[in-house]
Parts: C-alpha cells; structure tokens; sequence
C-alpha cells in the first residue's frame, strides 16, 4: 500500500508509517492543490494551479518502485486553478475546476467530456464503478449527482440531479466494496447541521437516482456526561468504516484471539454486529469522547428505526484532536483502512490542516472497547514539516531538542522521543517570528527559544503548540552580528541565562536572559532579556567569521579559573587560515565577561569557505575550492587529517558529534550525500590515517532537493533537512557496509552496529598483545615487557577457549609505568630470596625464542583472537617472529640496533608478503642505527638479508649509508656495492657501477672493467678516454663536456660519474639529489668522496637537508643533518622543538609538516637518550625552556593516549625527570656554568665534548686526524676523585 502527501511543490509518496519510497518537486512556482492515486494502475495526479500532472509506476518487477513523470497539461479553464482530482475507470481522471472535466490519460490527455459550472467546485468524487460523481461547490447546500449516461471516449455524456441539503456541504464519502463484491452505490455526506445523511437507490423510478435513506445528528449522538457544567458546543469529527472493512477486522482479531487462547468479551460483542454488515459511522469531539454508530442493509426499500443502531460509546477517547479554537486547527480529515499482511490491524490517518498528518494503527476491538483504555491507538508516524525549504537547524547542547528555520522566518521546534521503531522527531512548537532571524539559541531542552535579528533580540516561550514571544531588546552594535552564543555559568539551576554576540568587528554584547523558574505557562511577565555588557576581543581585523563550538554532546563546564584548560565556546578564523579558540568567563556580580584565547593555529588554509570548533578540541576547515576539507587538533595544532574531494563534490556543511568517551565524529555535507568521519587511533609505524570514513548517507534516492543543513541527536541519530522534510537516520551501521570492512574491525556475528560502538573499537586503550602497542614497547625500551607479553600470550592461548582474553594477559598493570631500574632492582631481589631460584619451568621460557615463535603464530593462524582484525593477527605474528630473531641476536647489539632490526625486518617481512607498499625504511629507523654501537652487527644482518649481494636499491631501502659512523667500513661497504652493481647482469656493463667507483676515486678499477667489456660499442671510446689524466685542466673540461651531454640524454647516474672524474663533486651531488631525486645517493657518495667534514657535505647538508626537513616537518632528518654537522646542541633541540624555527632562513612547512605524524612519541626516547650523552647536547637541552619540554612531554602522552597505549602514556608521565634549572639567573658576561650541574642523577657518563676554549693570542690549532684517548685523569675527575 503507497500514500501520496504533498506539501507547497513536493510530492511525498510513502509505502508505510517509516518508509519513504520517493519525494518529487515540482518546478512550479504555485503551490500544490490536490493529489489523487488510481489504485487500478497506481498513477498519481497532481495539480498546481491549473497545471495537472500524471506521474506513472515503474521497477515493481525489479523490487524498486518509483514513479516518474508521464506528462503534464493545463486545464481547458484558463485563469482557473484545479481544485479537486478522482480517477475513475479506465485511467479517466476527473478534474474540478471552474468546471467539470474528464480526460483519458491512457497514453497522452484527452478532454473527453468537460460541463461549466456557475461555481467553482470543492469537492468532486467518482462513485467506486464510475457511474456517478458528486460535486459540490464551496458553501454549496445543493449537491450534483452526475449519472453517466454512456461509456467510451467518443461519446460521453452525464445527466445530474440535485440532492438537496438545509445547509453548506461539508463532505462527501462514496461506501466501497471489496474488490470480488459488487455492491450498490451509497453515499454519505455530512452537512454544516451537524447531521450525517444517508443516500441511496430505493425507489428506481423515483426522480432523483439516490434518495435520502437515513440521517444521523452527530451533535446529539454524543451527550455531555457532566449534567452542572455550563454546556459548551464543541466541534464533532466524523469519518466512515465500510462494512467489508469492518468485518475484515474482527475476524482478524477473532483470529488472532484463539491463538493467544484468551477471552475478549469487546471482539464477541463485535463480531455479533459484524454479522449484521454494517456501514460504521465514528462520532468524534476534542474531549475524549467517541460514538460509533452502525447502518444496517443501507438501501433497502423497508426502511426500519432499527436499521440505524449504536455499536459503542468511549470516554477518554485521544485521537490527537486540536484543542484550539483557531480555524485552520479545528479543521481535520480522517481516512481509516486496513493494513496488510503479515497482520491485518486498524489504522487512522488524521489530516490536521495546520500541517500535520497523524498515522494511528491498533486493534478494532482496542478501538471500540468502552472498558477504559490508555492507548487505543498507537501513534506511528507524524508527518509535518515547514512550507518552505530548510535552510538551517541548531540543536540543543544536549541533542534532545533542535529547530529548523526557513528564509520565510518560520521556524519548528522538534524534540526526540523513543517509540517502538526507534529514534524519531515530535513536531513541540511551531515559531513565526515577523523579522528576519540571523540566529537562534534554544534552551531547557527546546522549551525556550532566542532569535537575534539584525537590530533586536527576541526570547519565545516554545512550550506551546504556537510559540509565543516572550521578551524583546533593541541592541546597536559595530559590525555585522556572526554568532550567538552561550556563556558558562556557575548556578546551572538558576533561571538566568547569559548570550553574547560577536560581529566582524571582533565586538560584542552580552545579554541577561531570566526565563520561568516554575514551568508554568502564565509567568511570561517575569521573563525578561536585558542588555548586560559590552567587550572587544580586539584581534586582527582580517577575521573571516566566528562561529560557536558544537558541543557535539558534551555540557560546557565552568572551572574556577579562565585558562587554556576552559572548555572552548567560540572559534573564529582569518582570511589567511588562522583559527583562534575562546573560552569565556561572565562575573555577573561586576557586569564583566573575561575572554581568554585558548588556542591559535596556523592551517595555511588561504580564505578558507567554512570551518566547525567541536568541544572535543578537534575543528574541521574547507578550503576556498570548497573541495578540500582538513581536520586539526587545537590543543596541539597539528592537521590529523586531509582529503581533496572532486571539484563536483562540493563540501556546505560540517556537523560534530562524540561518543560518551568523547570520541569525535564529523559529518561533512555535500549538496547530495553526507560523509560520516570518525576519528581512529595514530598509527606511527604505518603512517595511517587519523580518521576514516564510516558511513555514507546518500538522499538523491529519496528527494531531489538538495540538503540544506544537518545535525546530530544525542543518541547519534543524524537528522538532515532537505528541500522541505526532515531524514532522521539510524545510528546503527550494517557491517556488511565496504567501508567497514576496509576497516577490519572485529565485528564478527553482528549484521549491524552501533555508531558509538564502531568509533569506540577505532579508539580507545588497546590490549597489551595488539602489534600496535607491542611496537610502541618497543621503542620505549621496554623489551622485558614485551617478551613476557608474547610468554604470557603463549601461554593464554594454550587453554584459549575463543570467548574471552584478558587484555593484561594477567600481567599486572605496574610492569608497564615501574621504573626499568626499579623493576629489574625488585626482580634480583625476589630472585635472591626465593627458594625455586634454581628450578625452572621448561614449559614457559624466560625468553622469546623462535620455536615459542613458531608455536605462537601457529596458535594465532587457528582462531580469532578478541579486539584483533585478522590483519592485525598477521602484524602480531610478524612483530613476534621479528621479536624472537632479536631476541636471537641480543646479547651482541645495543637497544637502538634491537630497535632498529626490530623494524627494518617487520618492514621486510610485509614487503616480501606484499601486504607493504612502502619503499624504503623511515629516517627514524635510521636515527636508531645512526646512534647504535652495533653497526658492524646491523651491517652484516643486512648484507646476510640480500645474501651478500647488496645493491644500492637494497643499501638505499635500509638506509645503510646514512646510519654508519665508521668511513673506513662505510667506502668498503660502498666498494661491495660497486661490485655487486658491476655483477648483476650476465653481460657485466661497467656503467652500472661506474658511479660508485668514481666515488671511491678508484678510476684504475673501472678502466680495466672496461678493458673486458669487449661486447659494448662504447668500449674504445670510453676506455680511450679513462686512460687520461684528468688532473689536467683539458681532461676535465672533456669530462664536464660528457657529463652535460649525458645530462641532456637524461643519462643521469652515467653523468654524474662523469662528474665526479671531472672532480666536481658539487654537480655530481646536485645531479644526484635533483635530476635522480636520491638524496640519500648524494649524501653517500659525497661521504665516500670526501669524507664527513668536507665542504660539499656541510653544504648539502645546511642548504638541502635542513630545509626539506623543515619543510616537511621531519625531525628524524633534522635531528641526523645536525649531528652529522657536529652541531649536537641543535640536533637535541630539533627533536622537541619544529625545525623550521631553529633555520637563520626558516623554510615555510609544508601541509605534511604540520600533520600529526611529524611528532612522533618515539622521538622523546630519543630525546632522553641523547640529552645525557654529552655536554653539547645537554647544553642544547638547557635551551629549551622547561615549559617547552613539560608541553612536549603531555603532548606526547596525548598521543600515547591517543593510539591506545595509555598505559606508555601514564608511563612517560610518572618517570619523566626534568633537567634542574639553575637558582639563580645568569648575567650577560657570567661564564656558561657547566651543563653537567642540571642532572638529577650521577652524570659520570656525560662526555665532553665542548671546544677548548682558546686564549685570544693562539691561533687554531688544525683539526687532529685520528680519535685520541682522553687522559685517565679526567675519568676520574668525573667520579669526583
């Protein structure tokens, strides 16, 4: 069964009280007058002014019904609008007008029969066979009865007679048969005598073809109860029950009744009169009281009092009926039928001409019973909405309550109510304010309601059905009004109530609002808005907007004291992209209102289109193109997520919302779809996203329009306002959605989740055996802990019975935040007291070997393990093998080489099982190698990896030549490449290597390979022209002449070979690092070439290493170029601090400079590791102020937090030792006093490494070329012998 609704120019069609099937707008500026469904063919009519359109069925094969337009017409009466449609047989559709007209819309309209009227018709319906029609005009007592005379679009003709009437006919109901009944034509109308009358054929040579059969007075046919009261005429309702209907039901409920076993004395009482097959009459008024009335063998010529009878009388009767005295309320239209299968059961729509239309559904004998009853019918749907396209809605902060606004100033209050199908809108108060309204603010949970206007500020009491205006205050202000907003205040039970403004001016005003402080409806004189203060936040004057922040569920906490840990209630940005946050304090003792920026971020974002602040500390921001959305962390200013949409996806809005855990979600508005985004953990390692996409809601199935704005409810329903109808969705996701599976989250058994649910297993803590915070365990130097993890994992998994595992693994939580030192200081205690010390159980190894290794991921292949995707099983099994091959290794190599060996085989590991896309090792792999004193050990696992045959792909992928100190091994191991890159191919082509032996300036090498290269036509020439000295000037200008010819030839490596015999290491390096885009190439062969202090290094190094690792935001690249450059003070500092503020000429960062993978929390291990290593790099360490390293310290474990390793974060927290700041200040000429002094622990282990300071007369001493062993005393003064 299909319902057709419409509004001003929408057409709504509706398969059930919660399913939407189509919406189609039409193009007309005039408004929509009447709607009519051919139930035969299921075409729909509509008319809009005098233009009529047929809309034709099609998809039910297909299971997608849908209707499109078959064509449209105007009415033979110009300057007539159609009033009224009915179809008839043989898709014949009447039309009322200024006259009566009949066309044939089989295949194209065709006027077959058309009769001018003195008035224009009202009413005008076809008898159920198309025999007769009855029209009627406005205020008309005389109805036409229409006989047709004969059938066929040739020949149509109709004679009418005229049923006479005391007063105006009001309306007008042809009786229905079942589709395999034929029964006589009966109709029913009701007249403004409040008399229901009855007419039908008794006497077939009467003069009129339908005579008046029965009357029924529904003003007498209910009668006060209340005999004192002063008796009062209230409006009285009626619509009809057809007989075939009526029985139809009771014999379901007779049904239903003998299965559940159980007595009904109201279903027996029905199925008596049943028996009798009535026509039923229902008598309805606003009180709560209802008559049904019956009408027996309605036709027959024996017409007997008995005939009319009373079926039931209710009290307390609630149909929802208009309890105002205001015309277009009182004025309502029912239509009762039967639904079907799989239970057939009663159902009501009620047709409040106000807008609404009310879907009641129950059981007949509930509806008839005069036991008294609560809820004889259940409200299933309510259908109203604006006349008027939705162009804004504002929710309440806790979500409960929202309003949509229009351009016409008409605004809807909407309230969310929990009925039996789930989360659904109740229309609470209709506003029609007479100015425009810039903006509104609601409060108490929708109750009352705040409009600023461009010169005046309104408060409206939205209790009521029709909000009522409160209070008004004329306000003047500079600038345009951007926002309204609430400020925090600390009595929340008082009534009072603070807004402000903000204009472009950066100005505003702040109002006192005094709302009712009992609830009750009559205290509007004590609710006042009054003018409170004024204040100038007195920014920049580029200020593009100010908006407030979405609470996105959370209530605004007033603390003590205004600082940056207040909860922001403004954000505002600039034309250049800055944001800044505000949080807002109001003394209502002294009038003031205290502001206090609590955040300023750079974004790059040139005039940015649109930004949204949540509460959460998260802002959304949508470049100038509108296609370009970036998300940002406002506590930390770093970007966690950036995505460039199609130039045809244009982003309008952005809609924040959070899980109980405070766990953000963003929707992003397209002018057809909404993206929902919600925020997952960081992942360091892999360099994974921030947030991923979860939902996408698509409407172009449902309307046309285009949305106009969307918010979200508490209880994460998203509520979107499209042309004129408000979509209220689920907040349960189907798992079977792509994009939740490209998430592998562990879902497993559940065809749907909730949406907090599914952002809440992408955040929050992870177990200690997720690979994730395994590799975080890692990095922080916590192997002990990791290998009792995979022991403990082990040994779970042995008696796992895959339903539950502890995620401590049974481990207790202080292992993971105890002092290293303390905990193995309380191990070697417990194990010198303990009398098993010498016993061990051979079945739980203290260490990870490779066969607990092979054990455990045997395991892991069996079964699913909890709160793991199957992706993450894998990593697991990787991090575990890589783990008992370190652990192999261990007592040869240091922590950084575990660390890096760790990694690098991980890498390996999902390259050679292709699970890996990445080329190549990050430079924080190579920062721990670079600072290992195991190189030798990582040199040759690395050589034994490629099986001894290392090319420079495989040395560039290990970051080989940047991490070795040694240049002795590095030129040996640069000279192995140079033969493995000689040897590769079975033809041995020298040019392959002759880049690498250029390098090693082993020029008499590469000759004699080209005295055997026989096969290769340049041999002659080439080895001809390398017997040369290129000392002479002659022999290096040819060389610089083959090289740029090489260059033009895009021979690029070949050329810089040529380079480098012309002795121009310089072009080489450039050739290498531009043309070749290789800078790790260039950095090795110019410290093959020259060594690591020659000029062409320090040059490279300071002119292309630091700016790009500035410019991408690189720590890791930054920290290594100043420690190669002998500057360790600043390598520490380049750690903690952004690099592109430690350059004389600061680079501008880029977008991935300001992302959140830039600050790494591994990056403060290193910087406690380095920072005791000497005393430059402790005097680096002094230069940070302790504030700087206290902000890095929390917002390192914001991101700990953030990736699920809380306990890492509670661990950084608890054992983070601060440098000792000097007592007193130091002057400008006092010495530097010795660094070794900020330790807070023994610094015996601090090497100097500070430049002797030189008389003024001496001159430099040059540089000594071999290491020196410093002199014992000095060893010893550093014990304090």
């Amino acid at each position: 069964m299909e319902w057709e609704t419409f509004d001003r120019n929408a057409l709504v069609i509706l398969g059930g009280p919660h399913q939407l099937i189509q919406t189609i707008y039409h193009d007309d500026t005039q408004i929509l007058g009447a709607v009519a469904i051919d139930n035969e063919t299921g075409k729909i009519a509509t008319s809009s002014g005098g233009n009529i359109h047929i809309y034709r069925p099609y998809g039910q094969n297909e299971g997608v019904l849908k209707w499109s337009l078959q064509y449209s017409f105007r009415v033979a009466e110009k300057n007539f609008d159609a009033y009224t449609l009915s179809w008839g047989a043989s898709e014949e559709l009447l039309v009322g007008s200024a006259a009566l007209s009949l066309y044939q819309t089989n295949k194209q309209e065709a006027l077959i029969w058309t009769r001018e009227l003195s008035s224009p018709v009202a009413l005008a319906l076809f008898s159920p066979d198309s025999s007769f029609i009855a029209s009627t005009a406005r205020c008309d007592r005389l109805l036409k009865l229409w006989r047709r005379l004969s059938y066929g679009s040739d020949d149509v003709r109709f004679d009418f007679s005229y049923l006479s009437h005391p007063a105006t006919v009001t309306g007008i109901h042809w009786r229905t048969s079942s589709p395999h009944e034929q029964g006589a034509d009966i109709l029913f109308t009701i007249c403004a005598d409040n008399k229901v009358r009855v007419w039908a054929s008794t006497d077939p040579h009467a003069s009129q073809v339908l005579q008046l059969w029965a009357e029924l007075d529904v003003q007498a046919s209910i009668q006060p109860r209340n005999l004192d009261s002063v008796p009062v005429v209230h409006p009285r309702y009626v619509f009809f029950i057809d007989s075939h209907d009526f029985i139809a039901l009771t014999k379901a409920g007779l049904q239903a009744a003998s299965i559940a076993g159980k007595e009904n004395h109201a279903l027996e009482h029905l199925s008596e009169i049943s028996e009798r097959t009535p026509e039923v009459c229902v008598v309805l008024d606003n009180c709560g009281h209802m008559s049904a009335w019956g009408f027996e063998n309605v036709g027959s010529r024996a017409h007997e009092p008995k005939n009319v009878f009373n079926i039931a009388h209710v009290e307390n009767f609630n149909l929802l009926l208009p309890q105002t005295a205001s015309h277009s309320a009182e004025c309502v239209k029912f239509f009762s039928f039967c639904t079907g299968a799989p239970l057939i059961t009663y159902a009501v729509l009620v047709h409040h001409f106000d807008g609404r239309i009310v879907w009641l559904e129950g059981s007949i004998d509930d509806f008839f019973d005069p036991s008294p009853r609560r809820a004889r019918l259940q409200v299933k749907s309510l259908w109203t909405g604006h006349e008027g396209s939705i162009k804004k809605m504002v929710r309440t902060v806790s979500g409960k309550a929202l309003i949509s606004r229009t351009n016409d100033n008409e605004g809807i209050i909407w309230k969310q109510r929990r009925g039996s199908d789930g989360m659904a809108l109740s229309r609470a108060s209709f506003l029609d304010s007479p100015e425009h309204i810039h903006r509104t603010w609601l409060f108490v949970d929708g109750s009352f309601t705040v409009n600023l206007h461009h010169h005046s500020i309104s408060l409206w009491d939205t209790r009521d059905y029709e909000a009522r205006q409160m209070a008004r205050c004329d306000y003047q202000l500079q600038g345009k009004p951007l926002c309204l907003l609430e400020l925090p205040y600390q009595d929340e039970k008082s009534p009072k109530r603070f807004l402000a403004t903000i204009s472009s001016h950066m100005k505003g005003i702040v109002w006192e609002i005094n709302l009712p402080c009992d609830g009750k409806q009559e205290t509007h004189r004590h609710s006042t808005i009054m003018q409170r203060c004024s204040f100038d936040l007195g920014i920049a004057t580029d200020i593009a907007f100010v908006i407030p922040v979405d609470p996105a569920g959370s209530t605004p906490i007033l603390a003590g004291v205004l600082d940056t840990f207040s909860q922001d209630i403004a954000l505002s940005y600039t034309e250049s992209g800055v944001l800044h946050t505000w949080a807002a304090k109001i003394e209502a003792e002294k009038s003031n209102v205290d502001w206090l920026m609590t955040s300023k971020v750079d974004t790059g974002v040139d005039r940015p289109f649109l930004a949204s602040g949540s509460s959460t500390r998260k802002i959304a921001l949508v470049n100038s193109a509108r296609n370009g959305l970036t998300i940002w962390d406002s506590r930390s200013g770093q970007m966690e997520f950036s995505k460039d949409y199609s130039p045809q996806e244009m982003i309008q809005d952005l809609d924040w919302t959070s899980t109980p855990d405070l766990q953000s979600i963003l929707a992003v508005g397209f002018q057809h779809k909404v993206v929902v985004l919600a925020q997952i953990r960081y992942d360091y390692l892999d360099k994974g996203p921030a947030w991923a996409p979860i939902r996408d809601i698509y409407i172009r199935e449902s309307t046309p329009h285009p949305i106009g704005d969307s918010t979200w409810l508490g209880s994460g329903n998203l509520v979107i306002g499209a042309g004129t109808q408000l979509f209220v969705y689920d907040k349960l996701i189907t798992t079977s959605d792509e994009m939740i599976t490209d998430l592998s989250l562990p879902v497993h058994g559940h065809a749907s989740v909730d949406i907090f649910d599914v952002v809440a297993l992408l955040n929050g803590p992870l177990p200690v055996y997720h690979p994730q915070f395994l590799a975080q365990c890692i990095l922080a130097g916590r192997m002990p802990q990791v290998s009792k993890i995979i022991i403990s994992l082990n040994t779970a998994l042995k008696f796992f019975d895959g339903d539950h595992l502890d995620s401590l693994l049974s481990l207790p939580a202080e292992e993971f935040f105890t002092n290293q030192k303390d905990l193995a200081l309380a191990a070697s205690r417990k194990e010198r007291h303990s009398d098993y010390a010498d016993f061990s159980d051979d079945e739980d190894p203290d260490n990870v070997t490779e066969e607990l290794a092979a054990i455990l991921n045997e395991n892991l292949a069996k079964f699913p393990v909890p709160y793991l995707s199957s992706q993450e099983q894998m990593h697991l099994a990787d991090i575990i093998e890589c783990v008992a091959t370190a652990e192999k290794h261990r007592r040869s190599m240091d922590d950084n080489a575990m660390r890096y060996l760790l990694f690098v085989r991980q890498h390996l590991v999902r390259k050679a099982q292709g699970r890996k896309k990445q080329v190549g090792i990050t430079w924080r792999e190579i920062a721990w190698a670079f600072h290992s004193g195991s190189q030798d050990i990582l040199v040759d696992l690395v050589s034994r990896h490629y099986n001894g045959r290392v090319l420079w792909k495989h040395a560039k992928e290990s970051g080989m030549f940047m991490w070795m100190s040694d240049i002795d091994a590095l030129r040996a191991q640069f000279e192995t490449i140079a033969r493995n890159e000689y040897t590769k191919t079975d033809e041995k082509n020298p040019i392959d290597c002759s880049l690498y032996y250029m390098a090693l300036k082993k020029k008499t090498v590469l000759l004699g390979l080209w005295r055997m290269a026989a096969w290769n036509r340049e041999q002659s020439s080439t080895q001809k022209f390398l017997a040369n000295n290129f000392q002479e000037h002659r022999w290096k200008t040819a060389a610089l002449k083959n090289a740029y010819a090489l260059l033009g030839k895009r021979r690029f490596e070949y050329a810089a070979a040529f380079f480098l015999l012309a002795g121009n290491l310089r072009d080489a390096v450039n050739v290498c690092a531009q043309q070749m885009q290789d800078i790790q190439l260039a950095i090795a062969i110019t410290r093959v070439y020259e060594g690591d202090n020659g000029p062409v290094l320090h040059d490279l190094l300071e002119d292309r290493v630091l700016p790009m690792a500035a410019f991408e935001g690189n720590r890791w690249l930054a920290m290594w170029a100043f420690w190669m450059l002998g500057r360790r003070d600043m390598a520490v500092r380049s750690l903690i601090t952004p690099v592109y503020t430690l350059l004389s000429t600061p680079e501008t960062p880029s977008q991935e400079a300001r992302s959140y993978l830039a600050t790494d929390p591994a990056l403060i291990v290193l910087y406690k590791q380095l920072r005791d290593k000497s005393l430059q790099t402790l005097r680096g360490a002094s230069q940070i102020s302790p504030r700087t390293e206290w902000e890095f310290v929390i917002q390192t474990a914001r991101l700990y937090d953030r990736m699920g390793c809380d306990l890492l974060a509670l661990d950084l927290v608890r054992n983070w030792e601060f440098l000792a700041q000097p007592k007193d200040t130091l002057q400008p000429l006092q010495p530097i006093p010795d660094p070794r002094k900020m330790l807070r622990r023994r610094s015996s282990l601090v090497v100097d490494d500070l430049p002797s300071p030189r008389p003024p007369t001496e001159k430099g001493a040059p540089a000594p070329t071999a290491w020196k062993e410093p002199d014992a005393n000095s060893l010893l003064d550093s014990f304090g012998f």
